[in-house]
């Protein structure tokens, strides 16, 4: 046993003592009031020592004013504030330092240089500083890829789910589930192995199989979330479509704030598809306007229209914009035109339609009356009466989009934590599958069954990166004592 943990520090001196330092400016590029620059790795020690001449180390985590020093010549390059962060306890788990210097280019310029012009530095590599984290404990990868998405957010619902992610609940859902597998595989192999011996609890088989069937359905209600937390991840996918001329890249254009699409009375303008990516109460849309609606010759527009069609395919909300000036609501059977238009654009049920009557600006006050008592109580989804030109009714149709946004993403804070990550969609699914194959070999054949519960606990694993065979081992034994 002695040679063992001898063997294991010795590993953990090299990987430490062998591992480069690395350096790199940590806050924004361009001019600002201060940057951040950090170093991390064994030798952040002797580059604080060069930089400022201390002869002992500042206490850790707190802040100290430095004079900070090219270590060559002795130049004075700034005075600013200087933190010690002394390892495991510091963002990477290593020795780190951070230099709070002005933000000017030559200030930030000359730091750089001067830890570049030590032996025992280099330049970090991308994410590099991130990447030790990880490999050192201090993060899983559901942690890693929620700080990625909170420097990216854009949103306040973004950098919620962001940040609920990157204080690592989702992380812990995923390692409560492994752990329980784990264990499940774990006892399974031991009843395998040592069965014969009674050293094996009666029962142990049929406790395996309640673990996995409520692990079956704690999965199938997380995946169940109809992409809620993707959703808000990378944008919501809100469609414009309609006929030509019905004011779709007017929309496009009024809630832009900005001549996003080209606007003209020609119809079948609009031939490709033009997005523009806003934000809409908190939430990130993605907004497309499309090409009008209606048979053609042209074989541009023709295409324009395929894609359009295609585009709405894909939605997640579809804005029908009517030009209700062209009389079609003073013919017969309105409401049947448009609750045939909700089913059509509807389709299998999962996507949110908004119907958006524009150009009521061309209407008497008397028709503008009649069409909102005509709508009232005919049990369809909003329908929203604007004018594009004159801006009237685009809050309230804001609002309606909004209230559809919120139900599509719902509050990031509230419930359990959702998927974020196509990533990890793809793993939860495969593991899922491996248990119901599990449930399937479970009478037939055991070690096939192990083997699926590996699996499913080999795709856990490749979500959070933690996968230890050795966890298993010490399972089986610390729960059966089987090797005494």
């Amino acid at each position: 046993m002695g040679h063992k943990n001898t063997k294991s520090s010795l590993r953990k001196w090299i990987h430490h003592h062998v591992r480069d330092t690395i350096f790199a400016l940590s806050s924004g590029h361009g001019k600002c009031g201060v940057a951040v620059i950090r170093t991390s790795g064994p030798s952040s020690q002797e580059a604080l020592h060069l930089l400022t001449k201390w002869q002992a180390l500042p206490p850790p985590r707190q802040v100290k004013l430095a004079s900070i020093l090219c270590p060559k010549s002795g130049e004075l390059l700034d005075r600013g504030l200087v933190i010690w962060f002394s390892g495991p306890h510091s963002f990477t788990g290593e020795d780190c330092c951070e230099y709070h210097v002005h933000g000017g280019p030559a200030v930030v310029s000359g730091v750089l240089q001067a830890l570049g012009s030590l032996e025992m530095l280099r330049p970090a590599e991308p994410g590099e500083f991130t990447k030790r984290a990880f490999q050192n404990g201090k993060l899983d990868l559901t942690e890693v890829e929620g700080l990625g998405d909170l420097i990216h957010a854009e949103t306040e619902a973004q950098r919620r789910q962001a940040l609920r992610q990157m204080s690592g609940e989702l992380g812990q859902v995923y390692q409560r589930w492994s752990r329980q597998l784990m264990r499940a595989l774990a006892h399974i192999e031991a009843f395998i192995d040592f069965s014969e011996d009674d050293n094996v609890e009666e029962g142990v088989l049929l406790a395996v199989d309640e673990v996995v069937e409520k692990l079956q359905k704690e999965l199938e209600e997380h995946l169940g979330d109809n992409r809620r937390g993707e959703r808000l991840r990378d944008g919501v996918q809100v469609v414009l479509t309609g006929a030509t001329n019905a004011g779709k890249s007017s929309l496009l254009n009024v809630i832009s704030q900005k001549p996003t699409a080209i606007v003209s009375a020609i119809p079948g303008t609009t031939r490709d598809v033009v997005e523009a990516a806003l934000n809409i109460g908190g939430y990130p849309v993605i907004l497309s306007d499309t090409a009008g609606l209606r048979d053609s010759e042209d074989p541009i527009e023709k295409e324009g229209v395929r894609r359009a069609k295609a585009r709405v395919g894909e939605a997640d909300v579809i804005v029908a914009v009517i030009d209700v000036s062209d009389g079609l609501l003073s013919r017969e059977a309105p409401l049947a035109h448009l609750q045939n238009l909700f089913s059509s654009l509807q389709g299998d049920g999962h996507r949110s339609v908004v119907v958006a009557l524009n150009k009521v600006d061309l209407l008497s006050q008397e028709s503008i009356v009649g069409i909102k008592q005509l709508y009232q109580e005919s049990g369809l989804p909003p329908v929203c009466l604007l004018s594009c030109h004159t801006g009237e009714g685009i809050g309230n149709f804001l609002r309606v989009l909004r209230d559809r946004l919120k139900a599509i993403c719902g509050d990031p804070l509230q419930g359990a934590p959702t998927i974020t990550q196509t990533r990890h969609r793809h793993h939860l699914t495969a593991c899922h599958n491996a248990l119901g194959r599990y449930s399937g070999h479970r009478q037939l054949d055991l070690v096939l069954s192990a083997e699926e519960l590996r699996i499913a606990h080999r795709q856990l694993g490749a979500i959070t990166g933690r996968v230890s065979t050795e966890e298993i081992l010490d399972i089986i034994f610390s729960d059966f004592c089987i090797g005494k």
